[in-house]
């Protein structure tokens, strides 16, 4: 197994890693959006959060050895179900080859924020 960190993300905030390549397969931690440059959440919309999310999750992703159109699955998270097509809007720029998904809404995120994001890749070997 190979752990996958860049401090081009934000740093794990309890005792996991950003991510691990195993056989092939990239599995990420949740990423939420914290900007990595100041380690703190400056996005205050659903659409600003959701494009910081995707940000830390495209260098979780390059960290890895892998990219976008190589994500197999997504598991959203998401603070109010509201925000659905919001969110939606902004992770379609991202995923555009559609990945397998499963989209939830959540009681409360970590920091309070409106949504999360974890993923599996595929990655070249």
């Amino acid at each position: 197994m190979k752990v996958v960190a860049t401090e081009k993300a934000p740093k794990a905030l309890g005792p996991y890693s950003q991510g691990y390549v195993h056989n092939g397969i990239f599995y990420s931690a949740g990423q939420i959006p914290i900007n990595p440059e100041v380690d703190a959440v400056e996005a205050e919309t659903i659409e600003e959060q959701t494009e910081q999310v995707c940000k830390n999750l495209g260098e979780v992703l390059k960290a890895a050895g892998t990219s976008f159109d190589k994500v197999l699955k997504t598991t959203c998270f998401l603070a109010d179900m509201g925000d659905f097509a919001a969110f939606n809007e902004v992770y379609a720029k991202y995923f555009t080859s559609k990945p397998a998904r499963s989209c939830v809404a959540v009681k409360t995120l970590p920091k309070g924020v409106k949504c999360e994001v974890e993923l599996i890749a595929a990655v070249e070997e």
